[in-house]
């Protein structure tokens, strides 16, 4: 199903890609990209001869019925993983011994370090819990990946993709090694997943906000709603001072 669908993507969209030289033929790596769409887990591994694994919501396995059939296999077919993400630290232990699981068996691990989508197509601050201490346990190289305009093709809320050639920038491995065996030390798991969104951010060109993705979907939510607030407290406003 893999190639199936990834042979359609690419005959879609036509994504273009740099830097496809600096995935390994063979061996363990990890695949450390910005996320900016739905879609991102989809045109990355449509473009690679090797298969990529994802980590996905457990959700979109287990969901009921016949949709929520076809959507389990689809995401199975496409080399997403279940995990979890419902118990905070618990979630993110499942994810770090996935992460492992695939590279000890020689297969590329994709990882978003923002921890979720983008909300305005900005490069967010990268979560030191998953990507550095899956790399120093693993010492896997890890390569940062760019994904380019996808948000473009699927804007967050659509369902209807829209006809929008994306692109995808690979960069060159970095090794971690040095730091193997340190993944407890919270100051070099920073400084590796530093590192590694420095990189993304000089492949994507994206603007860099030093915060978490999910702190400005926070503030966006709330200025969303002070702005609902306010429209409907001038527009009762007006009724009041309408004679």
């Amino acid at each position: 199903m893999k190639f199936s669908i990834g042979g359609s993507l690419k005959l879609a969209f036509r994504p273009w890609v740099e830097g496809i030289e600096n995935i390994p033929a063979e061996g363990p790596a990890i695949l450390a990209s910005n996320h900016l769409s739905f879609s991102d887990s989809f045109f990355l591994p449509a473009v690679l001869d090797r298969k990529v694994t994802f980590i996905a919501k457990a959700e979109y396995f287990t969901s009921p019925g016949v949709k929520g059939k076809l959507t389990a296999a689809f995401f199975k077919g496409v080399g997403q993983l279940p995990v979890d993400r419902s118990g905070g630290r618990g979630a993110g232990e499942a994810a770090v011994r996935s992460g492992v699981e695939v590279l000890e068996r020689g297969e590329l691990f994709g990882i978003y370090p923002e921890g979720t989508r983008s909300p305005d197509g900005r490069l967010y601050r990268g979560k030191p819990g998953g990507l550095a201490r899956v790399a120093l346990a693993t010492g896997a190289p890890v390569i940062p990946v760019a994904m380019i305009d996808t948000e473009k093709v699927q804007p967050p809320g659509k369902i209807v993709p829209k006809m929008i050639r994306p692109g995808i920038r690979i960069g060159k491995p970095l090794d971690f090694a040095r730091y193997q065996g340190m993944e407890g030390d919270r100051f070099i798991l920073r400084s590796v997943t530093d590192e590694v969104m420095y990189e993304i951010m000089k492949l994507s060109g994206q603007e860099y906000v030093d915060i978490y993705a999910t702190a400005a979907k926070r503030q966006i939510a709330e200025q969303a709603k002070a702005a609902e607030a306010k429209k409907k407290a001038d527009a009762e406003q007006q009724k009041t001072d309408t004679p």
